[in-house]
């Protein structure tokens, strides 16, 4: 049997997963991709293949499917099928805090899983659901290595400066400093701007990750120089349902005159703010873009404001700009962000293409444009797949 690598992304009621067969050469070849959702609801799980034709779509009662236990154990259950009995070679999963300590793809162990739960009040809306299908399957399969791929490994080699906030030397030391996020996205953008955009693949490019989650960076020859995102995934950029950067007044004010408690002030800026709490509307831009509402228009107008006003601050963190790229949900599919964005940076030297732009690029920006923008698709699933089949290799060389 061929060796495979599985990657799952586990939410709070989905868990995606994509299965890689590791060619000639390591080459990693995607041979199907699929989710559950709904697990204790309404449990579906569908997955299609290579050409993209329905491997399987099948729901299931509430009672069979009531947490991420049973989701895993019809997952791994039906992927055996798949695999003629046989299990996957390893599993990779992303988890999005690695805290000071993990800063490279780690085989998991007992000892390893319980450091990484300790980090849950870091990343409280991602790292348990993270960890939940991890436990799951040391618990039926603990033969299998698994491997976890960090959201903020990508960010470690920031300058001190960047790395840290304005407080106390000493809580800087037990680990409250910033570490961004999203950078297994960052990392597939660096390894694709040599093939896609090599002129400015060495260069000083600022990354846009725009999605229910957002946030950009700052990479220099394809290294993290800033982010966004710092201590948790809260700040910088509006979010569907997270705040963004806003004012620590506006939380001491909710405190003291609102008499919240931690829980209802966690709920708030984590499921109540963003773009669905500017709007009113919806947490999902596509709504917004299609709505009439006053307050939709308002959300829209501050999202692009927020990602014109960082990118100008990643490029002085890198004393200038060659590229922009856009990537993730909204980042790849709205072109009409892309647009305001790229219109209100022209002082940067960026003419921008409309036909390009509503061809979905991949340069949306003209042949004479002193600053390039770019539409790269990123591919966070094939970038854990390729650092698990690196540990993999490592362990088995051991």
């Amino acid at each position: 049997m061929a060796e495979t690598i599985l990657v799952l992304n586990a939410g709070s009621s989905s868990i995606k997963f994509q299965l890689f067969a590791v060619g000639n050469d390591d080459n990693l070849i995607r041979r199907l991709k699929g989710q559950v959702e709904g697990i204790g609801t309404n449990p579906h799980l569908f997955a299609t293949g290579e050409g993209g034709e329905t491997l399987i779509d099948t729901t299931w009662p509430a009672s069979a499917v009531a947490d991420a236990p049973a989701a895993m154990d019809k997952t791994v259950g039906w992927l055996q099928q798949q695999l003629g009995g046989a299990l996957p070679s390893a599993i990779g999963h992303r988890v999005a805090h690695g805290g000071p300590d993990f800063v490279e793809p780690t085989l998991i162990d007992d000892a390893v899983l319980e450091r990484l739960a300790r980090l849950v009040p870091l990343a409280p809306l991602h790292q348990p659901n993270n960890l939940a299908p991890i436990r799951a399957i040391r618990a039926r399969r603990p033969e299998l290595p698994q491997v976890a791929c960090f959201d903020t490994a990508f960010h470690r080699g920031h300058a001190e400066h960047a790395l840290r906030y304005a407080i106390p030397d000493e809580l800087h030391r037990e680990g409250v400093r910033r570490y961004g996020f999203h950078g297994l996205s960052y990392e597939f953008i660096a390894t694709s701007l040599p093939r896609v955009a090599p002129a400015i693949a060495g260069g000083r490019v600022v990354v846009a990750h725009l999605g229910s989650g957002a946030s950009m960076c700052a990479m220099q020859a394809g290294r993290s120089i800033d982010s966004t995102m710092g201590f948790t995934a809260l700040d910088g950029l509006p979010m569907g349902t997270r705040t963004g950067q806003i004012d620590p007044g506006v939380l001491l004010y909710l405190l003291a005159t609102k008499r919240w408690d931690v829980a209802r002030l966690e709920r708030f800026l984590y499921q109540e703010c963003g773009l669905k709490g500017l709007s009113g509307v919806s947490n999902d831009m596509r709504d917004l873009l299609a709505s009439e509402a006053p307050l939709a228009k308002i959300a829209i107008d501050y999202f692009v404001h927020r990602i014109q006003r960082e990118t100008a601050a990643l490029a002085a963190a890198m004393d200038g700009i060659d590229g922009l790229v856009f990537t993730g949900g909204i980042g790849e599919n709205a072109p009409a962000i892309r647009s305001r964005v790229c219109e209100g940076l022209a002082w940067l030297g960026l003419a921008f293409d409309a036909a390009a732009n509503a061809r979905q690029g991949p340069r949306i920006s003209s042949a004479d444009s002193r600053l390039s923008a770019w539409v790269i698709p990123t591919d966070e699933e094939r970038m854990i797949a390729r650092h698990t089949h690196a540990v993999s290799r490592r362990r088995a060389a051991a």
